[in-house]
Formats: structure tokens, sequence, C-alpha cells
């Protein structure tokens, strides 16, 4: 075995055997390919938040199924990442990419052309079944074309930029074809990009798994995804109903449980479907639940805001997509750079630092009124990019280069389940707290009778709709209670994400002290 230095200054193994055969000639074009295949997952999580207005005035659906439409797509995805990745580093980790990419396809039809919420609900967690092949397979990937860790590194670079510009930019993606299509569309947008993958993976990629893998435990994969779905039911059912609901502490307590006993096997078993020893390493420790806080703080915020700039600014979905554009600039300028900064500063300060200023542009989405200038929005949304870029890019670099080559597959699904597990958490919880605030801000204004008032309570997308059928000074009164409700709750919840991040800032500083 020979070391190798890799970005954040730590020593880390590669076989002997990679280096002697020297680098895959085709692995820049290799990890295009790969690109595209992270493109295709990240762009689908948000490309809808800017058809939330077109979904709420033609499927009509309910404050509750607002929430799973956003959350059922990462809901899904983080319960499956982990098993997904180690059953990539058994059959092959481009047999499943490939696998997953078709399927990717079939779920983006049904997505585009669903006639209900329930159905696009559906629709949209097959998605998430289908990206839970896909995510892992191009960070893993990623490892075997690269062995060289320098290379590996700004390899790691691209593919974070494509990761995090890539969600920056769906928003904006959703709002050109918002401009001219039905809010279907979005997903066909899916369909070309998987037949270019298919195509080019096939005949680009190598194949690449876990020499001796062991069995596939399924026991193991029931309890992991049992335990983060429960969880995650379980916030999401609090928002919607209360801590008080029955379903809720049964959930919670059966998420709690379903994880406890995925640990306890994995430390029992003698190939695990999941290391989890790789947590007594804090570099693994720090990027995991580095990614996990900053997108836990960040998704939620976000997926308000395409509401906030159609409903209360009165943008265009285009218009919209365009004020987010210095998001996607952000992200991809500092996923690049990541290598270079974290050479400079090293890991602690560049991973805790990136997490400060996420922390704190949060904080200043929470001073956010109907009539703020853009200036100050564009800054704050270039800000987040950056700090999102630079956080997700080190996060998976440091996690890759933890874990053992055999194992990239299953390290790699951690990374992700991260990332998405904090999406859907974060949607889930400041779902709540707009959802406790919004109701008793709208109240019933004058001319406005309860059973009206009562559907405007639903979401600000719903108080929009019902306004248009009010005699004007009634329904001018009902969209401006219901903005001004809006942007309270929006407020507090970006003033409470600010505060988890900064948080965990502190945590990732501390663990990475030494380092």
């Amino acid at each position: 075995m020979t070391g190798t230095l890799d970005t954040a200054g730590t020593t880390t193994r590669t076989c002997a055997a990679h280096s002697t055969a020297g680098p895959d000639p085709r692995r820049w074009s290799g990890l295009a390919v790969l690109v595209l295949g992270v493109l295709l997952v990240v762009v689908d999580a948000t490309v809808l938040v800017l058809a939330i207005p077109s979904i709420t005035e033609s499927l009509a659906p309910s404050s509750t199924a607002l929430l799973w439409i956003g959350d059922s797509y990462s809901f899904v995805l983080a319960g499956l990442l982990v098993s997904m990745g180690a059953l990539s580093d058994r059959i092959g980790r481009k047999r499943l990419l490939l696998i997953g990419a078709a399927a990717f396809g079939a779920a983006s039809l049904l997505a585009a052309y669903a006639p209900s919420p329930g159905w696009l609900i559906a629709a949209r967690a097959l998605l998430g079944v289908a990206g839970a092949t896909i995510m892992p397979s191009t960070l893993s990937l990623i490892r075997a074309l690269f062995p060289d860790a320098r290379e590996r590194a700004r390899a790691i670079g691209i593919w974070g930029a494509a990761a995090t510009a890539g969600a920056a930019a769906g928003p904006l993606v959703g709002g050109v074809l918002l401009e001219h299509f039905w809010w279907g569309s979005v997903f066909l947008l899916n369909l070309p990009i998987i037949a270019l993958l298919l195509v080019l993976g096939g005949w680009l990629l190598p194949e690449s798994k876990d020499p001796k893998p062991g069995r596939w435990d399924v026991l193991s994969v029931l309890c992991s995804m049992t335990g983060l779905i429960a969880l995650v039911y379980a916030i999401t059912e609090a928002a919607a109903h209360g801590v008080a609901h029955w379903q809720v502490p049964v959930a919670a307590v059966l998420g709690v449980l379903g994880l406890w006993l995925f640990v306890r096997r994995q430390l029992r078993l003698a190939n695990p479907l999941l290391d989890v020893r790789l947590f007594a390493d804090r570099r693994f420790t720090a990027a995991v639940l580095g990614a996990l806080i900053a997108v836990f703080g960040l998704a939620g915020v976000v997926f308000f805001m395409s509401q906030y700039l159609q409903l209360v600014r009165e943008f265009s979905p285009l218009k919209a997509g365009l004020a987010e554009l210095p998001a996607f600039i952000g992200a991809a300028v500092a996923s690049v750079l990541t290598a270079r900064l974290t050479r400079a500063a090293g890991a602690r300060a560049a991973l805790a630092g990136g997490m400060a200023v996420l922390g704190l542009s949060l904080g200043a989405l929470g001073l956010l009124q109907q009539d703020t200038s853009y200036l100050l929005l564009a800054v704050v949304f270039l800000a987040v990019g950056a700090a999102e870029g630079l956080v997700y890019t080190l996060s998976a670099d440091l996690v890759l280069t933890a874990a053992p080559p055999a194992k990239a597959g299953a390290a790699s699904a951690v990374s992700e389940t991260a990332y998405e597990l904090g999406t859907a958490l974060g949607i889930a919880l400041f779902g709540s707290v707009l959802t406790a605030v919004y109701p008793g801000g709208v109240g019933t204004p004058p001319g406005v009778d309860a059973a009206t008032a009562a559907k405007a309570h639903e979401s600000l997308g719903a108080a929009v709709a019902v306004a248009k059928h009010l005699p004007g000074e009634a329904g001018q009164a009902l969209v401006t209670a219901a903005r001004e409700a809006f942007v309270r709750g929006m407020g507090l919840a970006a003033v409470l994400g600010a505060v988890l991040v900064l948080l965990g800032a502190g945590l990732a500083w501390r663990l990475l002290r030494r380092i």
C-alpha cells in the first residue's frame, strides 16, 4: 500500500495495483458521464420548486400534500441510499447506475402526467428509488477512475460543482420551462439526459465493485429503510398534525428502534452493509454531520423562497429562476475552488467557515420583507450558494478519502444520505414552523367569511387562488394578510435554520481539531 495526500492534508491509502496500472485514459470523459448522472438527480430535487404555485392551481393539494410533493423524493432517496450504495459495491457500480437511469426515465413519465396530488407524490417517491441507485455510484466510480489523490480531489470538485450548481440551477431551468409549458414539462427534461447517460455510460465507464463484498444482508436493508423513513415520517406528520397526533410518537419510536437495530447488526456482521466503525474517524463524522446540518438549515428555507418570489413578489416563473441565479454561480465557483481553498486553509477552517457563512446568510433571510431590495437578495443567494458548494464538495471528499476503496459505494451513500435526509428534514421541520405561524397570521380579514378563510389557511397559493373569486377589497385584504403571514413564518424558519447551522459549524470545528 502507498500513502497519498488528499486535499484536506490527511493521509489516505490507495492500492498499489492502481498506481502501477496507471490512470484510465478515458477518466475525464467518464467523469463527464458521471456529471450527467448527478445532474439528473439533483436538478430533479429542485426543479419542482418554482412549479409549486402551478401545481397548487392545477391539482389543488392540501398543505400536507404540498409538503409531501416536495419531500417524498428526498424522503425515499434518503431511506434507500445506504442500501443501494452497498448493493452497488456488490453487483457493480456501473451496472446499478445504468439500471437506475432507465428506472428514472420511467418514473419521470409518470410524474409528468400525474392527474392528482397522490399520483404525483407516488411518482416522486419512485423517482427517489431510482435516484438512490444513481447517486452513490456516481461518487464511488470517481474513486475507481481517479486513484491519484490530487486528481481525485479535482474530479470531486467538478462533481461537487455539478451537484450544488445543478441544485441551484434547478429553479432557473424550471422557470424557463414554466414560461412556455405546463408544470409536467420539468420532468420530461430528464429524458434526453437519461438517453445520453445510458449510451455514453455503457461505453465510457469502467465496472467497479468490492472484490469480496459478502452477502447483501436483507435484514440490515429493512432496518435501515424502516429507521430512516419512519423518522422522517414522524417529523413530517408533526408538521401537519402536531406531536400529540398518535402517529408521530409511534413513527418516531419505530425510527429510532430501526436505526438502533441497524447499527447493532452492522457491528456484529463480518461484512456489514455499512461499516459504522467509519464514524470513529473524526473526518468522516464531521463531514457527514456537516453535510446533514448545512442542508437541513438550507433546504426548508429555499423550498419556500420560490413561493416568496412568485406569490409575494409576483415574479413570473422565469424571473424567479433568474433571481436565484447568483446561488448557481456561487455554488459552481466555490465547488471548483474547494480543493485549493482547503489546501490553503485546512479542512477544519474550510468546513467550519463555510457552514458559518451559510448560517449567517440564512439569518439574513430572516430579515426579508415584502419589499426587500433585490440587491440584498442577490448577495444572500450568492453567499448561500458559495457556502453550500464548499461544504458539500469538501464533505464528499472527506467521506470518500476516509473510507477503504472497496467500500467506496457504501461510504458515498452515507454522504448522500446526509444530504438527502437533511433536505427532507429541513422541508418537514421548517414547513411545520410555517404551518404553525401562517394560519394565525391570515386570520379572517374583513369581508371574508370563515369558510373562505379556512381554505386560504391551507397555503399561500390557496389564498391567492381564493382571493381571485372575492370582491376587490375583500380579495386584496386576504392576499395582503396571507403574504404578511407567509413572510413572517418564513423569516422565523430562516432564523431557526441559521442557529442550527451555526451550532453545526461549532461542532465541525471541534471534531476536526488537530486534523
